[in-house]
């Protein structure tokens, strides 16, 4: 079994950071972006849980058709969920109130 090391964690903590510097400015300049805490703190969580699974399947001894499908629907769980969390798509407990 292959794990992923700590260069590919660091790299994707790192770029989770980045993204989440992109709301931050923009709050800084804009009334109708408006996180709290707990919003950056769902955000990393996703995009670190999201971005540590696509690392370890890249990592993964499988065939190259494999390797994409599952990347493929791993991103399109997360475009969803995501989606959902912040307009409500779907009419779903996660979308909040």
């Amino acid at each position: 079994m292959v794990s992923i090391s700590k260069k590919q964690v660091l790299t994707v903590l790192v770029t989770v950071a980045v993204l989440l510097c992109i709301p931050l400015v923009a709050m800084q300049f804009s009334p109708e972006v408006n996180w709290d805490m707990v919003d950056f703190g769902v955000a990393a969580l996703l995009l670190a849980g999201f971005g540590l699974l696509i690392s370890f399947l890249l990592s993964q001894p499988l065939t190259r058709k494999y390797r994409w499908g599952l990347i493929t629907g791993i991103v399109l769980l997360f475009l969803l969920l995501w989606a959902e969390m912040a307009v409500g798509l779907f009419g779903s407990p996660l979308a909040g109130s």
